[in-house]
C-alpha cells in the first residue's frame, strides 16, 4: 500500500465511498481511510448503510409486512388466523441486508483500485494525515483531503444514551424484545419511521416533538393529512411537548413532560429521535485555519473547499440537510472539480423523503414558502383515492401537490404523501431539473394504470384540466 495519493477521503459513508469512486473513475489514485468499530471490523458504508437508512427500511418493510397480513388481507378476500412473526429473524434479514452492501462498497473499491486503511484519520497538516489504530500508527500523504466523517446522534444534556432503556436511533434498530411501551422523542423523518416499526410490532408508541408545528418544512397540506393518518395508524403524536426530565426506576423509564395534559408517561423504552451533529470534533489540527460554525459544521463554500484550498468537507459535516444522496452529490462534485472538471449542485431541489407508511416526500417549494418569496402561484393536487393503481393496491390515502410558478409556468414544487411518493416525486424532480414547464410535462403521456398518473393529473389540475377531477376552474 501507498503512502502518497492525489486524494485521501476520511470516511466511508455516502459522500466518502462515493467521492473515493468517482475519484478512481477520473484517475486519481485514492485512498479511504474509516475507523474500526466495536466489534473490531471496518463498517464502510458508514451511518447510513450501517446503522441508519438500510436497516431501517429493512425494519420497515418487515414490520408493515406483518401489518398487512394481520390487518389487510381480508379487504382482498384473504382469510387467515393471526399470524406471529420472529423478531430474531427480521434482525437477521436486516443484518444480512446491510453486510451485503456494505460488502459490495468493499468489492467496487478493489475494482476501482482504491485503497482501505482502518483506523482513527487526523489531518496534521494540509497535505498529511496521521493514521491511529490498533496495529500500528503511520502517517500517509495527499494533494487533496476530503472529510467525510458524517455525523452522530445528539444526546440531550444529562441524558447519555445506554442502549438499553435511552436509545439513539442506533440502539433502537437493536432491540431485542418488544417493548409494551414507547416514547419517541421528535417526530421528524427518523421519529416518525422509528415509531412506525414498533408500533406496528405491537408497542404502544407516543411521540412527543418539541414544535407546535408537525413536520413544518413540508408542505402545510400533506403535514396535516399526514398528522391525521398516523393519528388513525395509532401513533400518539403529541406537539409542543417537551422532557422536563427523566428517571430511570425497575427498568423502567418515568418521564416528565411540559405537556401537562398528556400527564407523566412510564415507558419501557425512550428512543431520541432530536437530530444529529457533525462528527467534526478532533478530525483535524485547529492550527489549519479550516473553520467550524455552529454546532460543529465545517465552514465550507458552494463547491464543498474549505479555508485550506485543498482540504474538502462533504455530506453530515457541511450545511445543508444530513441526507445521503445529498451527501452523495456533493462527493461526486468534489471529486470532479480535483480532476479539473467543471460540476455544481442545485441546493434548492434536495428530494426529502419520509419512509412512512404512506410516504412522505417534497422537493422544491411548499406553496406557503412560495408565496413568502412573493412568488406568484398556481397549485394543482390529485388524491390517489381518484387514481385507479392506487385503489388496486388499496393504497387510496394521500395525494399528489404540485406547485407552479404563475410567471413562466415552472414547476418549482413537487410534493406527495401516498404510494411510492419518493418515486412519485422523484419524477417531478427530473422534470424540474430538466426545465419543463407544467405545460410540457402534461402533455407527456404516462403510462396506465400508474401511481405516477397522479403526479399527471396533479400538473394538469393546476391548469384547471384534469381529466379525472372536478376541476376548480376550466380553461
Amino acid at each position: 500500500m501507498a503512502n502518497n495519493y492525489d486524494v485521501a477521503i476520511i470516511g466511508s459513508g455516502p459522500a466518502g465511498y462515493v467521492s473515493a469512486i468517482r475519484c478512481a473513475q477520473l484517475g486519481l489514485k485514492t485512498v479511504c481511510v474509516e475507523k474500526v468499530t466495536q466489534e473490531k471490523e471496518v463498517a464502510l458504508g458508514g451511518t447510513c448503510l450501517n446503522v441508519g437508512c438500510i436497516p431501517s427500511k429493512a425494519l420497515l418493510e418487515s414490520s408493515l409486512v406483518l401489518l398487512n397480513a394481520n390487518e389487510n388481507l381480508k379487504v382482498h378476500g384473504i382469510k387467515a388466523s393471526k399470524i406471529s412473526f420472529d423478531l430474531n429473524q427480521m434482525h437477521e434479514r436486516k443484518n444480512g441486508i446491510v453486510s451485503t452492501m456494505s460488502k459490495g462498497v468493499a468489492g467496487l473499491f478493489k475494482l476501482n483500485k482504491i485503497d482501505v486503511i482502518q483506523g482513527q484519520a487526523y489531518v496534521a497538516d494540509e497535505h498529511t494525515l496521521q493514521i491511529i489504530s490498533e496495529s500500528d500508527d503511520s502517517n500517509i500523504t495527499a494533494e487533496n483531503i476530503i472529510l467525510a466523517s458524517g455525523s452522530k446522534p445528539i444526546e440531550l444534556p444529562g441524558l447519555p444514551f445506554d442502549e438499553k432503556l435511552l436509545l439513539s436511533s442506533n440502539g433502537a434498530l437493536r432491540i431485542e424484545e418488544v417493548p409494551n411501551r414507547v416514547a419517541v422523542i421528535g417526530a421528524g423523518a427518523v421519529g416518525l419511521e422509528l415509531g412506525s416499526v414498533w408500533s406496528r410490532l405491537g408497542s404502544e408508541v407516543t411521540i412527543c416533538e418539541a414544535l407546535t408545528e408537525f413536520l413544518p418544512n413540508a408542505d402545510d397540506a400533506v403535514s396535516k393529512e399526514a398528522l391525521k393518518v398516523f393519528s388513525k395508524q395509532g401513533l400518539n403524536i403529541h406537539l409542543g411537548t417537551e422532557v422536563e426530565s427523566l428517571e430511570l426506576v425497575e427498568n423502567k423509564v418515568r418521564m416528565i413532560l411540559s405537556n401537562k395534559e398528556l400527564g407523566d408517561l412510564e415507558v419501557d423504552k425512550v428512543i431520541f429521535a432530536v437530530g444529529r451533529k457533525p462528527a467534526s470534533e478532533g478530525l483535524f489540527d485547529p492550527k489549519l485555519g479550516i473553520e467550524l460554525e455552529d454546532q460543529g459544521f465545517v465552514r465550507v463554500n458552494e463547491f464543498c473547499q474549505t479555508d485550506v484550498q485543498n482540504i474538502y468537507a462533504i455530506g453530515d459535516l457541511v450545511r445543508g440537510p444530513m441526507l445521503a444522496h445529498k451527501a452523495s452529490q456533493e462527493g461526486i462534485m468534489v471529486a470532479e472539480k480535483i480532476a479539473g472538471k467543471n460540476s455544481s449542485i442545485n441546493y434548492k431541489n434536495i428530494p426529502f423523503v419520509i419512509y412512512t407508511h404512506p410516504e412522505i416526500a417534497w422537493a422544491g417549494y411548499s406553496e406557503k414558502s412560495a408565496l413568502k418569496k412573493d412568488i406568484k402561484v398556481e397549485v394543482g393536487t390529485f388524491p390517489f383515492q381518484a387514481n385507479a393503481r392506487a385503489l388496486t393496491s388499496n393504497e387510496g390515502s394521500g395525494f399528489v401537490k404540485v406547485v407552479v410558478n404563475q410567471e413562466d409556468d415552472s414547476i418549482i414544487g413537487v410534493h406527495a404523501l401516498g404510494p411510492s411518493a419518493a418515486d412519485v416525486v422523484q419524477q417531478g424532480l427530473i422534470a424540474m431539473e430538466s426545465n419543463l414547464n407544467s405545460e410540457q410535462l402534461g402533455s407527456i403521456m404516462f403510462s396506465h394504470p400508474t401511481v405516477s398518473e397522479a403526479l399527471h393529473e396533479a400538473v394538469l389540475s393546476s391548469k384547471g384540466k384534469a381529466i379525472h377531477l372536478n376541476n376548480r376552474k376550466r380553461k
